[in-house]
């Protein structure tokens, strides 16, 4: 059996590398997340890159999501599987680093398996099929119904409220605008051993030094995940956006983008030339649930198949863009990043700021809800959904 799954995995390598022959022979790079390939010569460096991403399909067979709802996502799913495809690629960052590298039947460190088992098809699993869509209704989507890539970031913000191991902070931009002083306001938090943190005043957790460590005179951070829903044009991307679009791409933060055609969502990784990378969260497989062992086989969990592509310009105008910034250092790059690349264009594709707008209400960094229970068995009620207010600004890739 081992010999027949090697065979198989051998044979979609080999169709991988064909695959990758069809590209143009040019001495272009390859962007995938921040980091470079030459076509030429690096070929396997770039399929070892691509497969090592967690994929994540549509499932079939899990246990009904709410006890009576759907036992497969296939049809309706696909943007919430980009959303885990976004969010577990921050967690490798946060817990493995981004040039950690993935090999069939190979142990893993045991925050990979902690990572995957974040994302199976069990309503206990704290970024599963299950809470996104059960979330979603507070969104106000209905269970089975196609979201689009703001409705995802609003409820992956919310989720990660539950998610103490990881402990992320969630910020999703509004109106085009990233603003600086909110996000350091969300991210810089006094470690436990600043008992007296409550004499301190305000400023202390926006004073603009960078934090070197988690002394309690110095704030530590909390590992960033940004969100930037935008909309690129009326019905289709404006091409004036692209190559800001595709500098995106190169920043070491990137987590790529979330986004394709109305109903038919694709997680984009990078970009050769014109044509944008992406993994097609449209296959269908079995649900795969934890062995006695307590791990994950995670063949299914990784794409093999040969990496497909799409010209930029056929995208549809309203993506998700994705950040991710570990330590404070790691954001005021990013910061410099975006002036240098993103603000020189006359129009440009959004704003970052310092200060928080006059016109917008405060911000208030967002919280968990008071229960008792846990965030799984919180949103098993849809009715104590009423506890988080609705933020969909606008709702992109309209059905």
């Amino acid at each position: 059996m081992p010999q027949l799954v090697l065979s198989k995995y051998e044979n979609q390598i080999t169709i991988f590398t064909d695959y990758l022959e069809e590209y143009p022979d040019t001495d272009e790079l390859v962007w995938i997340l921040g980091k470079q390939h030459l076509l030429k010569t690096e070929k396997s460096k770039l399929l070892s890159d691509i497969s090592a991403r967690l994929w994540f399909t549509y499932r079939r067979k899990f246990s009904p999501i709410g006890g009576t709802g759907p036992s497969s996502d296939a049809g309706w799913g696909c943007m919430l599987r980009c959303g885990q495809m976004m969010l577990a690629q921050a967690l490798i960052c946060r817990h493995l680093g981004r040039d950690w590298s993935w090999e069939k039947q190979k142990e893993q460190p045991k925050e990979y398996q902690r990572i995957l088992q974040c994302f199976l098809d069990r309503k206990d699993c704290c970024y599963s099929i299950h809470q996104m869509a059960q979330m979603g209704v507070g969104e106000g989507k209905s269970i089975g119904e196609w979201f689009g890539p703001n409705t995802v970031a609003q409820v992956l913000k919310k989720l990660a409220l539950f998610d103490e191991w990881n402990s992320l902070a969630v910020y999703v931009s509004m109106d085009n605008t990233v603003v600086i002083e909110d996000i350091k306001k969300m991210c810089r938090v006094l470690p436990l051993s600043a008992d007296t943190a409550g004499d301190r005043p305000l400023d202390y957790l926006t004073a603009s030094n960078q934090s070197k460590g988690t002394s309690a005179h110095c704030p530590a951070w909390k590992p960033l995940l940004l969100i930037v829903p935008l909309r690129l044009g009326i019905n289709q991307i404006n091409p004036v956006y692209v190559d800001a679009f595709k500098e995106c791409f190169k920043m070491p933060q990137s987590l790529g983008a979330l986004g394709g055609k109305p109903n038919n969502a694709y997680y984009f990784i990078g970009f050769l030339g014109d044509e944008l990378i992406f993994l097609d969260p449209h296959t269908t497989q079995t649900f795969v649930d934890t062995e006695e062992n307590g791990t994950v086989n995670d063949q299914t969990f990784h794409c093999l198949q040969s990496p497909q592509r799409m010209n930029i310009l056929n995208l549809d105008p309203s993506v998700a863009l994705g950040f991710f910034c570990k330590e404070e250092k790691d954001f005021d790059n990013w910061c410099s990043l975006v002036q240098k690349e993103i603000l020189k264009e006359n129009l440009r594709m959004f704003e970052l700021v310092q200060k928080h707008p006059s016109h917008w209400p405060p911000f208030v960094p967002p919280a968990k809800p008071e229960v008792t229970t846990t965030g799984a068995e919180f949103i098993d009620s849809t009715e104590q959904l009423e506890e988080f207010d609705l933020e969909e600004d606008f709702e992109i890739l309209s059905v």
